[in-house]
Order: structure tokens, then C-alpha cells, then sequence
């Protein structure tokens, strides 16, 4: 079913800066900003745009070594019905204190504010996300929960939308989350079709949680517990029980799992865990073998189990998983 198209033309500001990734300011563009025939399409109208004070050249440095010439400054969110900050610099600086007052402006006036990938950090500066959730990129997850505790972070999502602002996961989410917008505002029609013309999914299952990688074995500087650790990555098909792991490593059970804590910053089960569900997930991306004999390589004994925990840490199932990364294959 498709949703009627607007009457007027649809102003679209995306913020640019110095230090951009390229790949980063294209999504907004490809998406709304491309001629995608075959289809009515909305009339978008799209504007790369950047804080202009202080400068002399309406240019931005991309981090891939070429410049962009912008054409626009601020005052083009003055007239946007949507907004989209498609990342921020790495190091994540404060935003300049006239592009805050833009969004502020922008989003009072009734815009609709997008922030993809770091761009999360740039509208929660603005307090546009005071008291909600969001999403950002997962590897800056601790950083945005540190910086903005009043704010409920999901990690595991690839968007998170409250109508009038969205935020979404890193780097490729940001065209899930954009083929959200053309999908909810005008129709799963227009969305399948330009992203067919990108040839993406219009719709991905799952969360970024199936994309975060899995903590590595962090070594102990006691030799007995890095030994352990080694042992237990080799073996994860095996049981590990906890008094025989404490034995292996000459220690009390109380013992070994106070260290476990201190070293590896988790519990012995929730370590066996990610070390489990990592190898599962590497055997799902690179070979055709069965779940069940992936699952008894892995620690889970039966395929059942190994769903059960896949879906509950991933969002996703893991045949669903192979897919997004095998194709048909």
C-alpha cells in the first residue's frame, strides 16, 4: 500500500563539516536526493549545507583526501522539512554553538531531525533527545551513555524513531534508516523501489546487535588464569565447568572467579558466550554447514539452543544471519 505522495516539494538540509567521510554525506543524498526512474517519487528537494562561520571558502575536507564545495550555509534549515546530520568528526567535539541554534530553531518550527550514525551526539548537544531513546554507532555506545546518561541508549538497534527526531546505528544503518523514512512517510512502494535501485534490502532484519564484535579473550597477566583462558578458547565445544576451570587454574572457585571479573570484566558464563556465539557467527558467514553441527562445534550442543541464544543477543535467527551475509548461497 502506498501512502499519497505530498502536493509541495520537500526541503531537505544535510549538514556537512570538515572531515566528513564521503560515504557517510552520500547515503542522505542517494536516497532522497537522486533521480530513482520507473516510480513517482516525492519532489525532494536537497541541500548539502555547512556552519559557515568563520569562513572564507565554502568548502569542506572529506577524511579521503578531496574537497567538496558546498553552496549553502545555516539559515537553509530555516526552510527544511527535514534535517539530516549524517555523522560528526571522530574525536567527538562540541558542535559549533550556531549549528545547535539551527537544529533548536529547525525542530521548534516542526522539521524532521535525522542523525545517522554520530550524528546522534550532535542532536543529543541540542537536547533534542532529552529523556528518550536513541542509537548511535555500537563501537561509541559507551561514550554517548557516559556523555548523556538522561538519555536511553539502545545499542543493538539500527534506528530508533520518535517521529520528529530519529537517530540511527553507524555507517551502512543509515540507509536503513532513510529507506525507513521514504517507507513510513510515503509508502512501501517507493521504499522497495529505491532500494532496489541502490540494490540493498528495503528491509533488514535484525539489529546492529549481530554486527558488534564479539569481546576477544582479554589475557590475564597472571599466567595461570591466561592459560585458562587459551584452554577454554580452544575448547568451547567442550563443557567447561566452573570448579574444574578453578582447578585448572590452581585456585579456589571463589578465587577464580573474582579474577575472571577483574581481568576480563565479565563473568566466566557470559565470556563462554560471546566466545561461543563468535565462532558461530563467523562459521554462518564463511561455510554452508548445518546448524546443528555448527552448534556442536560451538559449545551449544543442539541447534535449538543455539537459536535460542543467537536470537536473543542478535534480534535475529541465525539461517536469517547467513542470509544477509551469504545471499542465497
Amino acid at each position: 500500500m502506498q501512502i499519497s505522495l505530498p502536493e509541495k516539494t520537500v526541503n531537505i538540509a544535510v549538514l556537512a563539516f570538515d572531515g566528513i567521510s564521503p560515504f557517510h554525506l552520500s547515503v542522505p543524498c542517494m536516497v532522497f536526493g537522486e533521480h530513482h526512474g520507473g516510480m513517482a517519487m516525492p519532489a525532494f528537494d536537497l541541500k548539502v549545507c555547512l556552519d559557515s562561520t568563520g569562513r572564507t571558502q565554502h568548502e569542506v575536507q572529506t577524511n579521503a583526501g578531496f574537497a567538496i564545495r558546498v553552496r549553502h550555509g545555516l539559515a537553509t534549515l530555516a526552510k527544511a522539512d527535514m534535517v539530516v546530520v549524517p555523522s560528526w568528526h571522530d574525536d567527538l567535539r562540541p558542535a559549533p554553538p550556531a549549528l545547535l541554534k539551527a537544529l533548536r530553531q529547525a525542530h521548534q518550527r516542526g522539521a524532521r531531525l535525522i542523525g545517522l550514525c554520530l550524528g546522534a551526539f550532535v542532536l543529543a548537544e541540542a537536547g533534542l533527545l532529552d529523556g528518550r531513546s536513541a542509537t548511535t554507532h555500537w563501537a561509541l555506545a559507551k561514550a554517548f551513555s557516559e556523555r548523556y546518561p538522561h538519555i536511553s541508549l539502545d545499542p543493538n538497534v539500527l534506528y530508533v524513531d520518535h517521529g520528529d527526531v530519529i537517530t540511527s546505528a553507524g555507517t551502512a544503518a543509515g540507509i536503513d534508516c532513510c529507506l525507513h523514512v521514504l517507507r513510513t512517510s510515503y509508502g512501501a512502494d517507493i521504499a522497495a523501489h529505491v532500494a532496489r535501485r541502490l540494490v540493498v534490502a528495503p528491509h533488514r532484519q535484525g539489529g546492529q546487535a549481530q554486527y558488534i564484535q564479539q569481546p576477544l579473550p582479554v589475557l590475564a597477566t597472571d599466567d595461570r588464569l591466561a592459560k585458562v583462558l587459551e584452554w577454554m578458547l580452544a575448547h568451547l565445544a567442550q563443557p567447561q565447568q566452573l570448579d574444574q576451570l578453578a582447578q585448572r587454574a590452581l585456585m579456589s572457585r571463589r578465587s577464580f572467579t573474582r579474577h575472571f571479573q577483574q581481568q576480563t570484566g565479565t563473568t566466566v558464563g557470559k565470556w563462554l558466550l560471546n566466545q561461543r556465539l563468535a565462532l558461530a557467527q563467523r562459521q554462518l558467514e564463511t561455510s554452508k554447514r548445518g546448524i546443528d553441527d555448527i552448534a556442536a562445534d560451538t559449545g551449544f550442543g543442539t541447534g535449538l539452543l543455539l537459536r535460542r541464544y543467537f536470537a536473543r543477543e542478535f534480534g535475529i535467527s541465525p539461517s536469517a544471519y547467513r542470509r544477509e551475509f551469504q545471499g542465497n548461497a
